[in-house]
């Protein structure tokens, strides 16, 4: 259906082709049925070995600039991240958001790793399965760090090689969680992603709630339920202490894909 032998598609798949033509590639996925952002994965994975996109230099410094940003937003939780989903930032609304959970200093670990973060997102298996699609995404790197996480949750996380087996792609930073907080009830947030371009590999998220919306009052309510004055003054940053990965050595081929 692609117009390519079955030894020509093979030798793709082995790596053994490294230079299949833009034209062949938008052929596999159209028989694949790929949407735009997986299509646009296949062609980064495929140029990978011929000056496609490497891992991003590690930038675990997030510049001032930004953390003073961070620090405005007083009613909106934030946090800035790196290609690992490494939490690098946050401001005092989103740590009180997470507050008693574990693994909050990476997105993935805590998804998968801690059993408490499925009562706080509602739709918890739908927001794991949109992080490992991004996690996808950023998998096209040449990152051998990249590849230890998921070596790490494969390892430990069954839920993990489900949705990872599945192959989704997704890069799009405008969605929405819903969250039960112990404290302040249920919220509907959206949030946005964002690009930094003084820090290649890092990314600026922020949430939000509708404007007069139940949601926004209780976001006010979680502000104010902060220790101190429930200002923004108090900000976490810096770089992250990343425990020692677990090296999945049993892993089947398809987790390095």
């Amino acid at each position: 259906m692609a117009a390519v032998s079955v030894d020509y598609y093979v030798r793709l798949e082995q790596g053994r082709e490294l230079r299949p033509s833009s034209q062949v590639l938008d052929a596999l996925a159209k028989v694949f049925q790929l949407d735009p952002e997986a299509t646009e994965h296949l062609h980064h994975l495929a140029h990978m070995g011929t000056g496609g996109r490497g891992c991003p230099e590690p930038t675990e410094r997030v510049h001032p600039n930004v953390l003073r940003l961070l620090n405005s937003w007083g009613d909106k939780p934030a946090l800035v991240m790196n290609h690992l989903m490494d939490v690098l930032a946050q401001n005092s609304l989103y740590a009180a958001l997470h507050e008693g959970l574990e693994h909050t200093d990476n997105i993935m670990r805590l998804a998968f790793l801690d059993p408490a973060v499925r009562e706080l997102w509602v739709d918890w298996e739908a927001q794991a399965r949109l992080r490992v699609a991004h996690l996808r995404a950023a998998s096209g790197a040449n990152c051998p760090e990249l590849l230890d996480l998921v070596d790490e949750l494969a390892g430990v996380s069954e839920d993990f090689r489900r949705m990872w087996a599945h192959c989704d792609v997704h890069t799009d930073g405008d969605d929405s969680i819903r969250v039960h907080h112990p404290t302040v009830g249920d919220l509907t947030l959206r949030y946005q992603g964002l690009s930094l371009e003084c820090a290649p590999g890092q990314r600026l998220v922020v949430f939000q709630a509708d404007p007069d919306s139940p949601s926004e009052r209780a976001l006010g309510r979680l502000r104010y339920a902060m220790p101190g004055d429930g200002s923004s003054e108090r900000i976490a940053c810096g770089a992250t202490s990343r425990p020692p990965r677990v090296s999945w050595k049993s892993a089947p081929a398809w987790t390095r894909t």
